[in-house]
């Protein structure tokens, strides 16, 4: 009979703190800005956060590389000790360790063939006072800029009177994003990264969600241009991990949009 685990405070508190150890193992300053604007209103008992009805939160992230959730997290953890639940997608829990984590923190997975479920459990969640953490560009922007994004994020807070707090990180994607193989010792060694909070954002029950997304993702935006231009580290001319319109040998947002065309098309005929 398989072992059915259930949510565990300290088990989400041991990977965080695992999360800071290996920040510091490997030496990578992660500078954060705007912290101030994170809710001066949260409960915090000893080394956790208290879940309480009407203070929690849509935390919406960048995603420009595949640990730009780790350093959010532990930048929202060191302010409010508060752990985030995640929405991630099923495809992405398929190893019984992945999917382990997922039942120990509590976060949400969500089925894309049927997400109804999915998104009831996360308003019951920002109904009863948590942190939900969602990447609402839907997958990795390799333009190194913010893309359009789906109106979840939007619907939850219009739905709940949650804010959003809009959470850009720079410089993850220097270590692991997509299209770049795996993680290397010498990517994370040192590697600066920024994250900067963004002011809370409100979404009135009857504004428009593709309106509010679009507030959304130029908040994003401006948290990702102030990371930028305070990183501490410059780039040479056409590096990789630099946006095109900054001189760096990223696609073109008009390219990310025609690749993300074809993408949608692919998945519509494959499921």
């Amino acid at each position: 009979m398989a072992l059915q685990l259930r949510p565990n405070k300290y088990a989400y508190r041991a990977i965080v703190l695992a999360g800071l150890a290996a920040v510091r193992l490997f030496r990578v300053p992660v500078l954060a800005s705007g912290e101030e604007h994170l809710p001066d209103d949260q409960v915090v008992h000893g080394l956790d956060r208290e879940v309480q009805p009407g203070r929690g939160a849509v935390v919406a992230v960048t995603h420009f590389g595949y640990l730009d959730f780790v350093f959010a997290q532990l930048v929202i953890w060191r302010r409010l000790r508060a752990h985030s639940r995640f929405l991630i997608t099923r495809k992405h829990t398929g190893s019984a360790f992945v999917t382990a984590v997922c039942r120990l923190c509590d976060h949400v997975v969500v089925d894309r063939a049927n997400g109804a479920p999915a998104y009831a459990e996360a308003l019951a969640k920002l109904r009863r006072g948590e942190f939900l953490a969602v990447f609402p560009e839907g997958g990795v922007s390799r333009s190194w800029t913010v893309r359009p994004l789906r109106t979840g994020a939007a619907r939850m807070a219009a739905e709940t009177g949650a804010p959003v707090i809009p959470v850009a990180v720079w410089g993850g994607h220097r270590m692991l994003t997509r299209g770049r193989g795996g993680i290397r010792l010498r990517d994370v060694w040192r590697t600066p990264v920024r994250v900067h909070v963004g002011p809370l954002l409100r979404v009135a029950a009857d504004e428009d969600v593709r309106a509010a997304s679009e507030r959304l993702r130029q908040a994003l935006q401006e948290g990702i241009d102030r990371c930028i231009d305070s990183y501490p580290a410059t780039p040479a001319p056409g590096a990789w991990w630099m946006p095109a319109h900054r001189g760096g040998g990223a696609i073109t947002v008009a390219e990310q949009a025609a690749h993300d065309d074809r993408e949608r098309e692919s998945y519509k005929r494959t499921g």
